[in-house]
């Protein structure tokens, strides 16, 4: 692929001069008599002076902390290094800064959360309840035994309640988990069983897609398999009526005598104390709990929303997700800058995919966030967002969970809007923080990212550690991050997380993706390591391949993976889902061998094309290609893939018939 010369978008002079990363600059100036020329000389002193630039962030944003810090990077090493030793503060207090300072003259009537759901219709819930909810819930979890370090599950869709109940229970400094009610019990039970929780909430139900799902039967597991469970709270969601004789209502977290009886004491903890605990996707394993602090969370929080994102106080931030997935834990984070957040659960394709845009009309949207795939299928599905809903308080497009086609990128700015700033990111649950991402003040050019994320050491890696530019590498991160995971609980020695990230390059995290930096210091990302292909030498990130392949207008999905035997060459099948109405005839096939062949590589020409209904997916969207692999490698079914941990589960049935039928050493080409 090569780099479009003519940028598809150039910040104005205004965005920039407006933008909270040029005041930050402006700010380092007069404070820190610092001055940077662009963008590349400020991450280059970021990174460098690591504990210069974090300090400055620190101070920049006014970090709240009831003692100070004595040094703000101990051992630098990796893993292991410590930040801001000394220091005692909660993130859930950095939030009500904004609301305590009467930011620009508002009262606490602004919105603080716009809500919508397949149940519910729009609600706004104001910075002054938002307070008063998490401070009764906060109150009412001290009474009921809970407390600083104890585990908090929830089963909770992304509703208001669950942003209440995440914030009361890190102002109490209890560690939060959650999932959501898509999920079915074992890959629920997989998740909390390996953190020993102490209370659990939950919802009885959800409507998705105009069908209702009841989970009753998934909280009575819950409830009978964690025996640590002192207390259950049941939230009536999708029936009023739903009860059950061990569990309080929701309800009664409000209506406890100690409720409302103080103001909310935000517990004062140390920077690395646990915040909570995210999982990976556990689509082929035992999910890894990775534990992350507040002080961590809360510093690369404000950094990444504000400098990288352009979002304040002004904003209205919505990035549509589910509580299983980190980018809900992004966005709720989003109050840590004072921006309204604006959340939505249920189907983004019911009744069309015109539900979010109109959401985004009525709420007044500034920040539009979604994965990849769903501006993929409002593209193939023909949306015109900006005929359909009025964006005119749009500023921002944002987009991850898999890299976005180049023709995403001319769509968004074709049919959403030719003055946004396409927000394209890569980061990772494991570090919640972006690796490489979005930047106000410089020119986007289509198919990359931005830039490198400031304080994030970066780097695309030769195999023996050699920084690449304008080449194909492991993305490697050098130097340490703040929201580093603290730990993996349940992991004596720290084996497995040295094992998941420092084991290849030791003292350097390899993050396991494939990351290309452009000349003028852009980002693109070609998908997982361990799933690229390499045919007679010549090495292709499967993403490369999806580029291609998904661009021809017959094609709405698409997963490729290789099949190496022991003294055989490889077998490399795509699987194609077609528009409806389309075949896959001879024509179609040569068209997309053709397509690979110029744009690509001849040796990437794929062995066979099946077309296929669905392709596998996680529950956050992803592509399930080493599953996919290895089931057909001969791996049986349930030691490579959690049917739970999926968005689309019926979706193997296919693959594990074709793994029947054409077994490994029948595989000819």
């Amino acid at each position: 692929m090569t780099d479009a010369v003519t940028p598809i978008w150039t910040p104005s002079a205004l965005r920039i001069e407006h933008s909270r990363l040029h005041h930050y600059m402006r700010w380092l100036e007069k404070e820190r008599h610092l001055a940077f020329s662009d963008y590349p000389a400020l991450w280059q002193w970021s990174v460098d002076h690591l504990e210069d630039f974090w300090a400055s962030i620190w101070d920049y944003f006014e970090i709240q902390s009831s003692a100070p810090y004595t040094k703000v990077l101990g051992s630098q090493a990796m893993p292991g290094a410590t930040w801001f030793d000394g220091a005692r503060l909660n993130l859930a207090e950095q939030v009500f800064r904004f609301y305590d300072a009467d930011i620009d003259g508002r009262d606490g009537d602004h919105p603080a959360i716009i809500a919508q759901s397949e149940l519910r219709g729009m609600s706004r819930l104001s910075w002054r309840d938002l307070r008063r909810q998490i401070t009764a819930v906060a109150n009412t979890l001290r009474a009921l035994g809970i407390g600083p370090g104890d585990r908090v599950v929830a089963y909770l869709p992304n509703i208001p309640e669950a942003t209440v109940a995440f914030y009361a229970c890190a102002s109490i400094g209890a560690i939060w988990s959650s999932c959501s009610p898509d999920m079915g019990s074992a890959s629920v039970l997989d998740r909390f069983r390996q953190i020993d929780p102490k209370l659990l909430i939950a919802v009885d139900g959800y409507r998705y897609g105009g069908k209702d799902f009841d989970r009753m039967a998934v909280v009575d597991a819950m409830q009978a398999a964690l025996p640590t469970l002192q207390q259950v709270v049941l939230l009536p969601y999708l029936s009023a009526d739903a009860r059950r004789e061990y569990a309080m209502p929701w309800a009664d977290l409000f209506t406890h005598p100690v409720a409302h009886a103080q103001p909310i004491r935000f517990e004062q903890l140390p920077f690395d104390h646990p915040l909570w605990i995210l999982y990976s996707s556990g689509t082929t394993g035992m999910p890894k709990p990775i534990v992350q602090g507040h002080g961590g969370s809360l510093i690369e929080g404000v950094k990444g929303h504000a400098l990288q994102l352009d979002l304040g106080p002004e904003d209205v931030f919505h990035w549509f997700s589910t509580t299983g997935w980190i980018m809900w834990n992004a966005q709720i984070t989003g109050l840590l800058v004072g921006a309204t957040i604006c959340i939505y659960d249920g189907n983004p394709g019911y009744p069309d995919l015109g539900t979010l845009w109109h959401l985004a009309e009525k709420a007044g949207v500034t920040f539009f966030g979604a994965g990849s795939a769903f501006y993929a299928n409002c593209m193939k599905a023909g949306i015109a967002p900006a005929h359909v809903a009025d964006l005119h308080r749009l500023r921002s497009v944002g987009a991850t969970g898999s890299p976005l086609a180049i023709e995403g990128y001319r769509w968004i700015y074709r049919e959403v809007g030719a003055d946004l700033m396409l927000a394209a990111i890569s980061g990772g649950t494991d570090v919640a923080a972006s690796f490489v991402g979005a930047c106000p003040i410089l020119p986007l050019h289509e198919g990359e990212m931005q830039c490198r994320c400031l304080g994030v050491a970066v780097s695309a890696m030769s195999e023996t550690g050699q920084p690449l530019i304008d080449a194909v590498g492991e993305l490697v991160v050098t130097r340490p991050m703040p929201s580093m995971p603290l730990y993996f609980w349940n992991d004596a020695g720290g084996k497995r997380y040295f094992e998941s990230y420092f084991d290849h390059y030791p003292g350097w995290w390899r993050h396991g993706d494939w990351l290309r930096i452009t000349p003028r210091g852009g980002a693109i990302i070609y998908g997982r390591s361990d799933t690229t292909i390499n045919r007679h030498g010549i090495r292709m990130g499967t993403s490369e391949i999806y580029r291609v392949v998904d661009d021809l207008p017959e094609i709405l999905d698409s997963l490729v993976v290789d099949l190496e035997f022991l003294g055989r060459d490889s077998w490399m099948p795509l699987f194609v889902v077609l528009r409806p109405d389309t075949a896959l005839d001879d024509d179609l096939r040569m068209r997309i061998n053709r397509a690979i062949r110029e744009l690509l590589s001849a040796r990437h020409v794929p062995d066979r094309i099946f077309a296929v209904a669905e392709i596998p997916r996680t529950l956050t969207g992803k592509k399930m290609e080493l599953p996919v692999k290895n089931l057909l490698l001969g791996m049986p079914l349930e030691k490579i893939a959690n049917r739970d941990a999926m968005s689309n589960p019926a979706s193997l049935d296919y693959f594990v018939a074709l793994a029947a039928t054409r077994n490994p050493p029948d595989y000819a080409g």
